[in-house]
């Protein structure tokens, strides 16, 4: 068989099946050549999903007759002045788009340079059906109609309507958050999708674009290291998402979906989400162009950098920076009550009694046949500023939990407020100066057994409590060899281990700050775990990633019922200590009610 040069159109239609995937892919060449052009507003308007219409409008520089016909041809484009294509800033350069989708479809272009006549030109599926003088202002509209309707093999691929148009949607955001000095506007069907104007700072946009919330609750990013920056927003870790559908990330201002962003994100949030929660983020890498190269696919979607350990250590510091200083904020979204969550600063001393606190006696209080019996409440001795008991103590009269015989503590002092009691033996009510405050007793001291571990391991390791009698814990031998190979890393940790045969752990010791937990099920939790994590993540994240799972054995379990002087220096310590208001699988560990909410439940307001 001898080799033959193809024809023009079946190489467009060629490199329509590189380019063109499906009607979003189109309406991303389309709007990327919009930007291009300088326009400052971009109208989109679809139908039956985009797979029967899609229309682009803008006001950028526009085309006269002979750029249009130019345009039309393969690898013909005005965005590289020169050969230096590892410089390129625009967001197209390939000049294979509008070709490709003439192949595929009818194209109809219609074009106007400021100062001159407009033209227009007409194209159905690689063949020339007309052209003309067309009046329009300043700027060019395309519209693409009947997307693969002669190309069956293509079409039958397609997904339904609702589909395409949901993939059409998120292409166009992801664009129009890259450019928030450009306005937007979205129709299918004729019904408005959103419009932004243009103008808008980054935060605003994104919130726009996403969920209204998350002006509330997400932290600014601005981290620079090395040659490379990292901006955009980061939601906190409460204000989550069962899907990643809400994660945006941007090279140069070009929306990409690379590996290497997506994983360092994850190990980002790992310790602070749940597997199946991820974050709300909008983040934007800038460095220097021959840093990093775009021309790795035809849709440009992916990009490889020259130096990939930068870019994971920017995006994961740069993230931990921001949500480092976010404190112990936590969003409140419930259904009925706008809850409200202000940013809380830290008292002016710390004060670290609750590790004093929580290893009390699980029998501090209780309830017996309707009447209230109070263990004595802790009161820091003016000499030591050890908690201790007072003498003078005398039982509350039922249903206070504070202490009758000293003036309860003034709520406006602590962020947190002061505890008044507890419900159902899990959760904490507290008064704030500007509301209630109900803290999940289990979720909050999660967080601060994994941040005290933090810290330990940050001041040369975690302090051990050996056990009386060595634990035997039985695993099958996978899970074993994978502990053993940890032992190591794991005894950092304050949990040391010894191979006992072949299908058995011996356990020496713990760590000291989880107390009197079950040895047996944190073992098997950590060997889980490392069967997940094992090779994904580096030697800090598996180890933040086994602290947690540390963390949740060793913290108060909902059920337990507690003093009010332990209440309060559990909220005393939630107050300095980062962030506490969500605990290490992503849920608030407190929310508050402010007293105008409260106002409206009893209708005074």
């Amino acid at each position: 068989m001898s080799i033959r040069r193809l024809p023009e159109h079946l190489v467009n239609r060629i490199a329509a099946g590189e380019v063109v995937e499906r009607p979003a892919s189109a309406l991303k060449e389309l709007v990327e050549n919009a930007i291009d052009a300088g326009a400052t507003r971009i109208g989109v308007s679809l139908g039956q999903g985009g797979l029967g219409r899609i229309e682009v409008i803008d006001d950028g520089c526009g085309m006269d007759r002979d750029e249009m016909a130019l345009a039309l041809e393969r690898h013909a484009t005005s965005k590289l002045p020169d050969d230096e294509i590892d410089a390129v800033t625009t967001l197209g350069f390939r000049g294979e788009a509008l070709p490709s989708i003439a192949s595929v479809a009818r194209l109809a272009i219609e074009s106007r340079v400021r100062g001159a006549d407009g033209w227009s030109r007409i194209v159905d599926n690689g063949r020339l059906a007309g052209e003309g003088p067309a009046a329009l202002p300043p700027g060019t509209r395309i519209l693409v109609e009947d997307l693969f309707a002669n190309v069956p093999a293509r079409r039958k691929f397609m997904r339904s309507e609702r589909s395409e148009y949901a993939a059409c949607v998120d292409v166009v955001k992801r664009l129009a958050m890259a450019r928030p000095d450009v306005g937007f506007t979205l129709e299918h069907d004729g019904r408005r999708n959103f419009s932004v104007p243009p103008g808008e700072d980054r935060p605003a946009r994104v919130a726009a674009l996403t969920d209204r919330g998350l002006a509330e609750n997400s932290v600014g990013i601005d981290y620079e290291r090395g040659r490379a920056r990292l901006g955009g927003v980061a939601g906190l870790p409460t204000f989550n998402r069962g899907i990643a559908d809400h994660q945006y990330l941007f090279v140069n201002g070009r929306p990409v979906k690379d590996r290497l962003l997506i994983g360092a994100l994850r190990g980002a949030y790992q310790e602070m989400l749940a597997r199946d929660r991820h974050p709300v983020v909008a983040l934007f890498v800038d460095l220097p162009g021959e840093e990093v190269d775009v021309n790795v696919h035809p849709a440009k979607t992916e990009v490889r950098f020259r130096d990939p350990a930068l870019i994971r250590g920017l995006i994961i510091g740069g993230l931990r920076h921001a949500l480092d200083a976010a404190g112990h904020r936590s969003v409140q979204r419930p259904q009925e009550v706008a809850w409200q969550q202000e940013p809380i600063a830290p008292p002016p001393a710390a004060m670290p009694l609750w590790e004093q606190m929580h290893s009390m006696p699980s029998g501090a209080g209780s309830w017996n046949g309707g009447q209230a019996t109070l263990a004595r409440p802790a009161f820091p001795s003016q000499a030591s500023g050890v908690w201790e008991a007072r003498q003078d103590y005398t039982p509350a009269p039922m249903a206070r939990a504070e202490a009758a015989t000293a003036a309860p503590p003034e709520a406006r002092r602590f962020p947190l407020g002061v505890a008044r009691g507890q419900v159902a033996a899990t959760y904490i009510v507290a008064e704030a100066e500007d509301g209630l405050v109900l803290v999940d007793q289990h979720a909050a001291h999660e967080r601060l057994v994994l941040e005290r571990m933090r810290r330990a391991m940050a001041d040369g390791g975690v302090a051990r409590q050996a056990l009386l009698l060595p634990e035997v814990v039985e695993l099958d031998e996978v899970a074993c060899d994978r502990l053993e190979a940890r032992i190591g890393e794991l005894a950092e940790m304050g949990l040391e281990l010894e191979r006992f045969g072949p299908r058995a752990m011996l356990v020496r010791a713990t760590p000291a700050l989880l107390g009197n937990g079950n040895v047996i099920g944190l073992v098997t939790d950590l060997a889980d775990e490392l069967a997940a994590f094992d090779e994904a993540l580096s030697l800090k994240e598996r180890l933040d990633h086994v602290a947690a799972t540390m963390a949740c054995h060793g913290s108060v379990r909902a059920g337990r019922i507690l003093s009010v002087a332990e209440m309060n220096a559990l909220l005393r310590e939630m107050e300095v200590t980062p962030h506490s208001g969500q605990c290490n699988h992503g849920r608030p560990t407190w929310v508050k009610l402010a007293h105008g909410d409260i106002e409206k439940l009893f209708g005074r307001k």
